[in-house]
């Protein structure tokens, strides 16, 4: 019989994607993803640790200078590294450098833990991933490149049908909702080798179409709430992220709050 796959310890390093926006929690913060993930690992372990670096709105140039090596140094069993994206949606992107970013990220983490997690992280469909699409596929390409010469895993999460479909994405059409981060808890879940316990890329029940109306009403809320405060920050070289700390910035016991 196989040994069960353990890790007694989980380091979580990106942006807001695994922070966890738009996985809203009661009391107004947000769970997401990496915390899914630490619950279940938690769950065989009663010593289990957990720190989640992330912060919404850094490029990969500030995960690489302000988290890589804080987490290399933890010496957790593992870690889950995903970034690059945001740097993707700026017009003046140089994807060479944002992989190589990346790189030297992977080079310092692989060492420093058992298991190295990448992802090609999910888009939804629509006109601005099609505008963008030539660049975030150059960097999915590499991220399978990196896994393959540092023995990390790669979550395909932009393979995904189902992660496409735009009721996975929140009102700001940037974040997944919460079913959409329970679904890539179950995917990294099972790509470490643990035993399955939902079928994560089983698509949804087919959708009526929204009436014109609606959909029009629909995308002025997103340009009046999400859209024109984002443009707003990019015009002035601020990040929603600027000041804020992460929400789990120590290795500690997972139920220690």
């Amino acid at each position: 019989m196989q040994t069960p796959v353990t890790y007694s310890s989980f380091v979580a390093v990106g942006d807001s994607f695994t922070e966890g926006m738009s996985d809203l929690l009661p009391d107004g913060t947000y769970r997401g993803w990496a915390d899914l993930l630490a619950a279940r690992l938690a769950a065989r372990d009663p010593g289990f640790r957990y720190a989640n670096l992330a912060v919404r709105g850094k490029l990969i140039r500030q995960i690489a200078d302000d988290q890589v090596d804080t987490a290399a140094a933890m010496g957790a069993d593992l870690i889950t590294l995903v970034g690059g994206l945001n740097d993707t949606l700026r017009p003046a992107c140089d994807v060479d450098e944002v992989c190589a970013l990346l790189e030297s990220s992977v080079e310092r983490l692989a060492p420093a833990c058992k298991q190295l997690v990448l992802m090609r992280s999910p888009i939804r469909r629509g006109p601005v991933a099609t505008r963008f699409l030539p660049r975030m596929e150059q960097l999915f390409g590499f991220v399978g490149e990196l896994a393959e010469r540092h023995g990390a895993l790669v979550v395909d999460l932009y393979g995904a049908q189902v992660l496409g479909d735009a009721r996975m994405w929140a009102d700001d059409r940037l974040h997944l909702t919460a079913e959409g981060h329970e679904r890539v808890a179950e995917a990294v879940w099972q790509a470490l080798g643990l035993p399955a316990e939902a079928q994560w890329t089983l698509d949804l029940p087919p959708a009526l179409p929204a009436r014109w109306a609606a959909r029009r009403r629909a995308d002025l809320r997103f340009t009046r709430d999400h859209l024109m405060p984002w443009i707003g920050r990019r015009l002035t070289g601020r990040s929603s992220g600027d000041g804020r700390p992460p929400k789990r910035p120590e290795l500690r016991p997972y139920h220690d709050q």
